[in-house]
Order: C-alpha cells, then structure tokens, then sequence
C-alpha cells in the first residue's frame, strides 16, 4: 500500500501539508506523522495523531506532499476511504481537521466521529472489535 505520492483513497490539502512539513522541520531527521483511527472519544472512533520517527510497513499509506510525509495503517485507511486530511486556521483556533465520508456523526471539536453500522459490516475488521463502540454499532448487545 506504499505511494510516495498523494494515495487516491485519502488526499492531503496543501494547507495540511504546508503545516506537517513546518512541524517535523523542527524534529530529528526521519520524523513523520502518523494518524490512526482508535476507539473512543465521544461519538466512538478518535483520530490520533502522533510525530513518530519509523519507516512505513508493507501494509501502511504514505502520503507525502511538500516536504510533509503522513502514514496511515490500513485498519485505520478502512475507516478513512476518501477522506481528506486539511488544516484550518481560524478565529476559533488552528487544527488538523479530516473531511471523512464515511462518518455518520461527530463532536464538536472534530476528533471522534461515527460510522454507520452497515459501514462497519463492510469492513475487514469489524467495528466491534474497538473499544466503547460496542453499542453504537452492534444494537443486538444493546442491554
């Protein structure tokens, strides 16, 4: 799943590429940012960011643009498809900000969101494997 350029399943805006390049400019050589999909948050999947210095695996994205390397594992690719990765500077504040398709619902402050349950059903790992998402995508263990 390896490209050295921008993958057609998730995209970068220049905006977000421009502040990835400025942020590991300042770390040690090799530093790049990797960004997954866990469970949790308030909807039920957060994104987590973290300046990581690894070389990708065989089964990682690798966005790069600019200067700004990003890797994402495939799991959290699943829950990414068609996304795109921007910042936003604005009066409210600065962040990364991922425009995601495939989420149904999120928080206010853009970190967690959900999918639908039928979006889980088509995914290799199903939803239910992650944590505290049990009851939002799986309604027969709902108590």
């Amino acid at each position: 799943m390896t490209d050295t350029t921008i993958a057609p399943e998730v995209t970068m805006s220049d905006r977000a590429a421009k502040r990835v390049a400025r942020i590991i400019s300042k770390e040690p050589e090799g530093t790049v940012l990797r960004i997954a999909v866990a469970g949790g948050g308030c909807s039920g999947f957060q994104y987590e960011y973290n300046l990581v210095q690894e070389k990708p695996t065989g089964d990682d994205l690798v966005l790069s643009r600019n200067g700004a390397t990003i890797l994402i594992d495939s799991m959290s690719v699943e829950f990414m498809g068609g996304a795109e990765i921007d910042y936003v500077d604005d009066l409210i504040g600065q962040s990364f900000q991922i425009k995601n398709p495939n989420a149904v619902a999120s928080c206010g402050c853009g970190t967690s969101f959900a999918v639908s349950a039928s979006a889980c059903a088509r995914k290799t790992t199903p939803c239910w494997r992650y944590p505290r998402t049990q009851l939002m995508t799986r309604p027969d263990l709902a108590v």
